[in-house]
């Protein structure tokens, strides 16, 4: 059989993407800075790949129930894994800067705040309902085909965790007006005088919960004074970077902070839940990082291919957040009934598995592509067809400069 014929489909579809891609670029204004976007895309990628690194689904003994298992907790010299995944101080970082600047924004056009609000948490929490109604429906049919609770509480806890998440960020977002001349050395101060209350006078743990919004705080007003041109040299960028990496390597090192940024199970202190100050100095280390970036991802950006890709994400961020761990745990539970396979229901302790699970993620691509695929239309409003293609991808705005803040342009 001659192969000129799938070589041809395969130049076909390849012409077909470089022409879609090239249009979206055709599309996008010109003064849209496409650094901010690539920035969102990786937090939110980061995020999606650590989690399928760092969370595991150990199937029990009789096969039948699942929990949860990390491999940093067998083997915790995988660490530096966290540094390069928990990419949630670059998304609040961005997150900051971009309402800031919307609202900005809708003040220069007479917006009422109400109206901006409303318009940016409908965008956030629009596809919730999806997965709220999935997991409810099948969290039902799990008790009445007399599935373990255990499993269901493990299920339902990884499926609902991004949640918090969404809660933390739209109480920071509805507080933008409040919060766009807040300097990042106040939050980080209560974040500071937090932790030292709790680990070094023996202060409830339950105070450590003032982090949850101190120290996201940080990020955020660290995406404000971008905003407002304060950090457009590179040399607050390297002293951001510097300055976090060092003073998170001496927390770790000589004031007993975990080395992993993320949750691990059975471990005393959690550098995430709620975040400590050895979890927002890293923060601050890869918002450095994320500024140092800007430029050289400007440049990248002016590929169609490149930011094409970008745009698709953005997109869709929100659907791909919220989905992700439920893409995995399909994935693990319709195997299940092959066996106990490694990488997938076998117990992370030993770098074998590690290999395993590197070798499952193209595996998990498709589930996440259908749930893609199935709910994406709840995140747009339920646009379809060409408007929902422009509706957000070709919404400008402006490298930040001292103008952004005024809000001449449209956020």
């Amino acid at each position: 059989m001659s192969v000129s014929v799938p070589a041809g489909r395969l130049r076909g579809a390849w012409k077909g993407i470089r022409e879609g891609a090239a249009r979206v670029d055709a599309a996008t204004p010109a003064e849209r800075d496409r650094a901010v976007d690539a920035l969102r895309a990786f937090a939110i990628l980061g995020v999606v790949l650590g989690h399928r690194l760092v969370t595991a689904l150990v199937a029990d003994g009789d096969g039948v129930g699942l929990h949860t298992a990390s491999p940093l907790r067998h083997m915790p010299w995988l660490a530096p894994i966290s540094w390069i995944f928990q990419t949630l101080a670059v998304f609040f970082l961005v997150g900051g800067h971009v309402a800031t600047r919307g609202y900005a924004s809708a003040r220069a056009r007479g917006t009422t705040y109400g109206q901006w609000l409303r318009s940016r948490l409908s965008r956030l929490f629009r596809p919730v309902a999806a997965v709220l109604t999935l997991w409810t429906v099948a969290s039902v049919l799990l008790l009445v085909s007399g599935t373990d609770t255990a499993t269901i509480h493990t299920l339902l806890k990884l499926a609902l965790s991004p949640l918090w998440f969404l809660l933390v960020f739209a109480a920071l977002t509805a507080a933008t007006p409040l919060l766009r001349r807040l300097h990042p050395l106040w939050p980080l101060a209560v974040v500071l005088h937090v932790d030292l209350l709790r680990f070094g006078f023996g202060a409830p743990d339950w105070l450590g919960w003032v982090n949850v919004a101190a120290g996201w705080l940080v990020p955020y007003t660290l995406g404000a004074a971008w905003t407002r041109g304060e950090l457009e040299r590179r040399r607050a960028g390297w002293i951001l970077l510097a300055g976090g990496a060092v003073s998170t390597a001496a927390l770790v090192a000589w004031a007993g902070y975990p080395a992993s940024m993320v949750g691990v199970p059975g471990a005393g202190i959690s550098n995430l839940n709620p975040p400590t100050l050895a979890a927002v100095t890293f923060g601050l280390a890869q918002c450095g990082s994320a500024l140092l970036l800007r430029k050289p991802l400007r440049r990248a950006m002016r590929r169609p291919l490149a930011w094409a890709g970008v745009a698709v994400v953005n997109l869709s961020a929100m659907t791909i957040f919220l989905w992700h761990q439920t893409a995995l745990m399909a994935t693990t539970a319709m195997l299940l009934p092959t066996g106990h396979l490694p990488g997938l229901h076998t117990v992370p302790d030993h770098l074998g598995w590690v290999a395993a699970r590197l070798a499952w993620l193209p595996v998990f691509a498709p589930a996440l592509a259908v749930c893609w695929a199935a709910f994406r239309d709840y995140e747009q409003g339920g646009r379809s067809g060409r408007g929902r293609g422009r509706s957000r991808i070709v919404r400008a705005h402006r490298p930040s400069d001292r103008a952004a803040a005024t809000g001449v342009r449209r956020a």
